[in-house]
C-alpha cells in the first residue's frame, strides 16, 4: 500500500480513523500511482475521503507545508449544491495540516463573494458544474495549472444533464491532468465519458456493487391509496430514529407533506430546489444540530447528503429506476451502521415495487405498516427503558414529595401523558394482503432423447401452440411436461414427444377430424428457403439515360381547345327541396313552446339625404366684425397698479386687454381693478397698500379670523 502523506495521517488519527475502508485502500494501491481510475463503490463507503488522499501526491508534490498558490492544483466537481459544500468540509479538516485553501463555487451563493476567495489564492476549489463554468467565462477561475480533477457521484450529473458543461471544465484544464470518476454505478454513459477524458483508466470495483447495502433493511409496506399518508406517521413513530428522510418525487409533494406532518407535531424541515440555498443550508444545520427529526426531500436535493444518526429512510413516491432506489436507501447504513429502508407501496404500484427491488438486486420483506397497536406497544417498551428513570439523584426530595401528596401511581400516570403529549397520535389502517412473491422463470434444461411427428395443419388452419398442445395430450394421454418444442409453418406443424411417451402414437394416429400426426425419420428442417440473389446493380455511369421530355409548343402553336356547351345547354340540376324556417328557442323566453308573434314586414325606407341638404339649426358662426369695439377714452386706474389694458402704458398697435369693452362683463368690487378695468368691493378687513409702500421681501399673511 502506498504510504500516506504525514499532514493527511495525521488529521486521519486525529479524526479518529482506526482503519481504511476498502475503496479508500484501492486508492492507494501502487498500481493507482498517477493514473486516471473509474471508481464504483456503494454509498457511505467514504468515497470523498477516498479522492482526497488519491489526489494528496499531485496537490502535496512532496511537501509536508503548501505555500501561496495563485491557480488552483485540484478541482472536485459534484452535480448538487449541498454535496459539494460536504466534500469541501471533508477536504478542509483532512488538508488541514497540510496548510490547504479550500474555495467553494456553489451556485445560489453570492459570485462576488466566491471570486475574491479565488482572486486571495486556492489550492483546491470544490463547485458544481453550472457556476464552474460561469467563472470560467468570466475569467475568474484559471484552471492552467491544474494537476487533478475529481468527478464526484458522475453518473448523477450526466442524469441532470451536465454533460456540456462537464466537457467544457475539462477541456479547459491541461490535457497532462489526472482525472478521477467516482460513481456509485457505472452506466453507458460514465463509460463513454471517461473514455473521452480519461487516459489508460484503471477501473476499481470496490466492496462488489451486487452486494452493496447489506447494512441495509428493506421493507415494502402494502396499503391502500388513502391510507398512505398514514402509514408514512406510523412509520415515523414505530421506528423513532434520530434523524429519518422521506423522500417524494415533487416539490409539490414536498410542501403538502411537511404541512401535514408540521400539524401532527413532527419536528420537520424540506429540501427541495425550490428552496434558496441558504434555506436548503439552514435545513441540513437543523438536522445536524438535532432540532429537526425528519427531512422531507426530492432525488435531485438529497443527492450524496450524509447526516449523521439517520437510521430510517421513507419512499413515500416510488423512485422511477433501480439505481435511484439504491442512492435513495444509500443515504442510511453509513460506515457500517445499519438503517432501514422502507417502500410505501399501494395497491396499484405492486409490480413496480417488485420490478424496482429485482432491479436493484436486493429483497425487501412485504407487509402492512406498523399499526396503531404496533406503535403503543413500541411507545411503551421505550418508556420503559427510558434513561430519565434512573436512580434519582438531586430530584429525590422533590420526587419523595410528589409521591407523598399525590401517590406513585398518579406521578407514573403522569410521566406516561407527558410522554404521550408530544407525539402525534397513531393511526388506524386497513389491513391489505401482501401480493404474492414475483415467480422466478424456471430453468428450462434440455428436453432430452425424443422424436419429432408432423401435423396436417399449419397457419392456413389458423392453428397455434397453446391449441394444439392440449389436444396432444388428450389424444395420447400425456402431460405437457412429455411435449417440447412445437414449431408451426404455414401448412404444417412439428412438434416433439419424449422418447418414453412416443410409444402411445405409435407410426402416427388422427388428433382430430382432419388433423392426422405422422412419425417422423430424424429432425425437421426449419429454415427458410433462400432468397434467389437478385443482380447486382449496374454502376451508375453504365445505367440508361432517361430520354429527356420534348419541349411543349406555344400556346398559339397548339390546337384549338374544344368549345365547353354553353351554360343553358347543360342539363339543369334537379331543385332541392328546402326544409321549412324553425326558429331557434330563446334563451330570453321561459315557455319555448309558445307560439311566436311573426316579425313584422320590412318597410320601404326613405332615400338617404345628403348632409349638405339637411337643415341646419345650429347658432349662425361668429365673425370678426360682431366684435364689440371698445371705447377710446381712459378709464380710471388704482393708485400703482396698471391692468394689461391699461392706457398709462403704451401697448402695441391692435392689442387688447382680456376683458376690457366686452359686452355682459360681470361688475368687479371696489378697491380691486380687474383685467376690464371695473371696481370691485373690497373684502372685509382688507386694504390695498400702494405699490411702493409694500415691503415685498415679506410675505403677506390674511388676518386671523375671530
Amino acid at each position: 500500500m502506498t504510504k500516506i502523506a504525514a499532514p493527511l495521517a495525521a488529521a486521519l488519527e486525529a479524526k479518529g480513523y482506526a482503519s481504511l475502508t476498502q475503496v479508500q485502500q484501492a486508492v492507494l494501491a501502487p498500481e493507482m500511482a498517477g493514473r486516471d481510475a473509474l471508481v464504483s463503490a456503494q454509498t457511505g463507503s467514504g468515497k470523498t475521503v477516498a479522492f482526497g488522499l488519491a489526489i494528496a501526491p499531485e496537490i502535496l508534490n512532496g511537501t509536508e507545508r503548501l505555500l501561496f498558490a495563485d491557480v488552483p492544483l485540484g478541482l472536485a466537481i459534484a452535480p448538487t449544491r449541498e454535496l459539494a459544500l460536504q466534500v469541501a468540509r471533508e477536504l478542509e479538516w483532512l488538508y488541514a495540516e497540510a496548510g490547504a485553501v479550500i474555495a467553494t463555487c456553489v451556485g445560489g451563493m453570492d459570485y462576488r463573494t466566491e471570486k475574491r476567495a479565488l482572486d486571495r489564492g486556492a489550492h483546491i476549489v470544490v463547485g458544481t458544474p453550472g457556476r464552474l463554468r460561469d467563472h470560467i467565462e468570466r475569467g475568474s477561475l484559471d484552471l492552467s495549472g491544474l494537476r487533478a480533477a475529481v468527478l464526484d457521484e458522475a453518473d448523477e450529473m450526466l442524469d441532470l444533464g451536465f454533460r456540456e458543461d462537464l466537457e467544457f471544465i475539462l477541456e479547459s484544464a491541461p490535457e497532462d491532468r489526472r482525472t478521477l470518476m467516482f460513481s456509485a454505478t457505472v452506466p453507458a454513459g460514465i463509460a463513454a465519458l471517461a473514455k473521452d477524458f480519461q487516459n489508460d483508466a484503471l477501473r476499481i470495483q470496490a466492496g462488489g456493487e451486487a452486494k452493496q447495502h447489506g447494512d441495509i433493511e428493506y421493507r415494502a409496506y402494502s396499503v391502500v391509496s388513502r391510507d398512505k399518508e398514514h402509514a408514512i406517521f406510523n412509520t415515523l413513530r414505530y421506528f423513532e430514529s434520530q434523524t429519518a428522510i422521506v423522500f417524494c418525487k415533487t416539490r409539490a409533494n414536498v410542501n403538502h407533506l411537511m404541512a401535514r406532518m408540521s400539524n401532527r407535531g413532527f419536528q420537520v424541515v424540506a429540501l427541495s430546489g425550490e428552496l434558496s440555498q441558504q434555506e436548503r443550508s439552514h435545513a441540513l444545520q437543523s438536522l445536524r444540530d438535532g432540532r429537526a427529526k425528519v427531512c422531507i426531500a426530492t432525488d435531485v436535493a438529497a443527492r450524496g447528503i450524509d447526516l449523521p444518526g439517520l437510521e430510517l429512510v421513507i419512499h413515500a413516491d416510488l423512485p422511477s429506476n433501480s439505481e435511484t432506489l439504491l442512492h435513495r436507501s444509500g443515504r442510511t447504513g453509513r460506515a457500517g451502521a445499519k438503517g432501514v429502508s422502507a417502500l410505501i407501496v399501494p395497491q396499484a404500484e405492486f409490480r413496480k415495487a417488485q420490478r424496482l427491488l429485482q432491479g436493484a438486486k436486493v429483497v425487501a420483506e412485504w407487509g402492512n405498516p406498523p399499526s396503531a397497536d404496533d406503535v403503543q406497544a413500541k411507545d411503551d417498551e421505550r418508556i420503559l427503558t427510558h434513561p430519565t428513570l434512573g436512580p434519582a439523584g438531586e430530584e429525590a426530595p422533590l420526587a419523595q414529595t410528589l409521591i407523598e401528596q399525590f401517590g406513585a401511581e398518579s406521578v407514573a400516570a403522569a410521566f406516561v401523558r407527558l410522554w404521550r403529549e408530544g407525539r402525534s397520535a397513531p393511526e388506524v389502517l386497513t389491513d391489505v394482503s401482501a401480493p404474492p412473491a414475483a415467480k422466478e422463470p424456471r430453468p428450462r434444461g434440455e428436453f432430452g432423447e425424443s422424436v419429432w411427428y408432423t401435423l396436417t395443419v399449419g397457419h392456413t388452419g389458423r392453428a397455434e401452440a397453446r391449441w394444439l398442445l392440449p389436444k396432444l395430450c388428450e389424444a395420447g394421454g400425456i402431460t405437457k411436461n412429455d411435449i417440447g418444442a412445437i414449431r408451426v409453418q404455414q401448412d404444417r406443424s412439428f412438434v416433439q414427444i419424449a422418447k418414453s411417451a412416443a410409444p402411445r402414437f405409435g407410426d402416427g394416429l388422427t388428433v382430430e377430424d382432419g388433423i392426422d400426426m405422422v412419425r417422423m425419420e430424424g429432425e425437421p428442417s426449419l429454415d427458410r428457403p433462400e432468397r434467389p440473389r437478385r443482380d447486382p446493380r449496374p454502376p451508375r455511369g453504365d445505367r440508361p439515360v432517361r430520354e429527356e421530355r420534348a419541349p411543349r409548343a406555344p400556346r398559339e402553336d397548339r390546337a384549338p381547345r374544344a368549345e365547353r356547351p354553353a351554360r343553358e345547354d347543360r342539363p339543369a340540376r334537379p331543385a332541392r327541396e328546402k326544409a321549412p324556417y324553425q326558429p331557434k328557442p330563446s334563451r330570453f323566453v321561459e315557455d319555448d313552446d309558445a307560439p311566436r308573434a311573426p316579425r313584422p314586414a320590412r318597410t320601404e325606407r326613405e332615400p338617404f339625404a345628403r348632409r349638405d341638404d339637411a337643415p341646419r339649426d345650429k347658432k349662425p358662426r361668429w365673425k370678426p366684425e360682431d366684435r364689440v369695439q371698445r371705447e377710446d377714452a381712459p378709464r380710471p386706474r388704482s393708485t400703482g397698479f396698471k391692468s394689461h389694458g391699461s392706457d398709462d402704458k403704451p401697448r402695441s398697435a391692435g392689442f387688447k386687454s382680456h376683458g376690457a369693452g366686452k359686452p355682459g362683463a360681470k361688475p368687479r368690487a371696489a378697491g380691486f381693478k380687474s383685467h376690464s378695468g371695473e371696481d370691485r368691493p373690497a373684502r372685509a378687513g382688507f386694504k390695498a397698500a400702494p405699490r411702493d409702500a409694500r415691503d415685498t421681501t415679506k410675505r403677506f399673511t390674511p388676518p386671523k379670523k375671530k
